[in-house]
């Protein structure tokens, strides 16, 4: 799970990686014999029974700087990833986070590019608000309307859904799937473990090559069976 990739100078939520770093990660998982890939390609794989050398890479908040920064070092490493944004938010920024700095978000054509470049798009939500918190017609919006936007703008299906700030609930894991997505990202496993409420290992800028074989291993440790939503 990553977020932005661009200048940390000023990064109190550790959202952040150097181009640099991320460059070095990707580096890594390619001599591991690993390679990384869109979330739905890695599931798809794993239900024909394949997959154990692929790794699925997430982008959230759509980010600008992932045209710029994080798109050249995928393409370096013959990586994919899925990138999650919010069409509520076109070219606007992350106004959700209090602290700042104000990050500039992709526009529709950026979203386009990225996904023209094989990256897969996910919905991120319409405008980044917790869903366990929503009224009905809110999580309706954020769900099913940023699906529908989404394809529209990219002129592709939208399978895939991330849970901002990864809060989730039954009632919000069910939103998801009844607005059609194929799967959900969420951080943390959890009560709800399952394809609506699949666990990421956040990775930042101190993960070097030591964290990185630590967390993969602990990932693993972590899970838990299916069996939620």
């Amino acid at each position: 799970m990553y977020h932005s990739v661009g200048d940390r100078s000023d990064d109190p939520y550790r959202i952040t990686v150097t181009p640099d770093r991320l460059d070095a990660q990707l580096g890594w998982l390619r001599r591991r014999g690993l390679r990384g890939v869109p979330v739905a390609e890695l599931l798809a794989a794993r239900a024909r029974g394949d997959g154990r050398d692929l790794v699925g890479l997430t982008f959230d908040d759509g980010y600008a700087d992932f045209v710029e920064h994080a798109l050249p070092c995928l393409r370096r490493w013959g990586c994919g990833a899925t990138l999650f944004v919010l069409p509520g938010r076109l070219g606007g920024d992350n106004a959700w986070d209090p602290l700042g700095p104000r990050k500039p978000l992709l526009s529709a054509d950026g979203i386009r590019h990225a996904a023209a470049e094989g990256v897969e798009i996910g919905s991120h939500g319409l405008t980044h608000v917790d869903l366990t918190r929503a009224d009905e017609a809110e999580l309706t919006a954020e769900t099913a309307g940023s699906r529908a936007l989404l394809a529209e703008l990219t002129g592709a299906p939208v399978t895939g859904f991330c849970y901002p700030y990864g809060t989730v609930d039954a009632r919000a894991a069910d939103a998801v799937r009844a607005a059609g997505y194929s799967y959900a990202c969420a951080i943390d496993p959890g009560p709800l473990t399952g394809p609506y409420a699949l666990p990421r290992v956040h990775v930042g800028q101190s993960d070097t090559s030591v964290r990185l074989l630590l967390k993969t291993r602990l990932h693993r440790l972590r899970r838990r069976p299916a069996t939620g939503v």
